[in-house]
């Protein structure tokens, strides 16, 4: 029988979701909360859901009730 470790797992998806290796969208946009500059992304905005700088992203990702 095969167990997986859950924590291991888990640990390995983060690596492969926000690995250097993903390809940035490089442009020009501003942040929607504070305004600063964004000159690469690792997505296509799609023009209508706001955009958010990596400082305000991660103020954002802190501040929201965690799921369990």
């Amino acid at each position: 029988m095969l167990f997986l470790n859950w924590h291991s797992s888990k640990e390995k998806m983060n690596n492969q979701n926000y690995s250097n290796d993903r390809e940035m969208v490089k442009g020009n946009w501003t942040c929607s909360q504070c305004g600063a500059a964004i000159t690469e992304l690792p997505f296509e905005p799609d023009g209508e859901r706001p955009l958010f700088c990596r400082d305000c992203h991660k103020q954002r990702m802190q501040n929201r009730p965690r799921r369990y």
